[in-house]
């Protein structure tokens, strides 16, 4: 199954997730690509919107193996099977870390212009993503909401590996998915468009959805580029 692009997603995604229509729920964008989605499944819910910045360790080497992400409240997940091959010392690594975490918490309050996260405390965390391929970044954005007091976790993605959502199935109380492959080379394969999602275009999203906060915050090398 190909989706047009990510609102599509979303308003596909939206028709799966009607039993939360009414309860008392939070629908969180994982950054980047994760928050045009989750606008649909907000706007269709008729639900409030937030987000979850996460960022992707990288392999500075080989940029596209993915080593861990890092979310904002300081969780950070490791793929150790990805660690124990990479080219990269353990001081090095920690110092990548480190900086992604600053990062992350530069760009959480920059995006929110200095506002507070919604309260998630006795609430139903709805965490979607435009799709998961290893699971880390969903990881570490499950475990944020997680550590912020969210009575429930549900996560929702248009597209999913199959064997890398069923690893995620113990962190989270309900998954929902439109479409699991066996394999998912790339995420981006399955849209017929998949521009990338700026940090400037996740404060749009969040100003659309009512929430004032227009971007003031650093930009990456790939922000300034698209």
């Amino acid at each position: 199954m190909a989706f047009r692009d990510r609102a599509d997603a979303g308003r596909r995604l939206a028709n799966r997730l009607d039993h939360l229509r009414g309860c008392d729920a939070v629908v969180l964008g994982v950054t980047r690509g994760g928050v045009p989605v989750a606008l649909e499944v907000a706007r269709a819910l008729d639900l409030p919107l937030d987000v979850v910045v996460v960022e992707r360790i990288q392999d500075p080497f080989v940029s596209a193996v993915t080593l861990g992400a890092v979310a904002e409240g300081g969780i950070s997940v490791f793929d150790d099977s990805a660690l124990s091959s990479a080219w990269i010392s353990e001081g090095a690594f920690g110092a990548l870390v480190a900086g992604l975490v600053a990062e992350v918490e530069r760009r959480a309050r920059a995006v929110r212009a200095g506002r507070a996260s919604l309260m998630l405390a006795r609430r139903t965390a709805l965490l979607v993503d435009d799709g998961v391929a290893t699971g880390a970044t969903a990881l570490a954005a499950v475990r944020t909401v997680r550590a912020r007091g969210a009575q429930r976790v549900v996560l929702a993605v248009p597209v999913a590996e199959a064997d890398a959502m069923a690893s995620l199935d113990d962190e989270v109380d309900e998954t929902v998915c439109v479409d699991r492959q066996p394999w998912v080379p790339s995420i981006g394969r399955l849209y017929r468009e998949y521009p990338p999602t700026t940090y400037e275009e996740v404060a749009e999203i969040l100003h659309r959805a009512g929430i004032r906060s227009p971007y003031r915050g650093p930009r990456s090398a790939s922000d300034r580029a698209a």
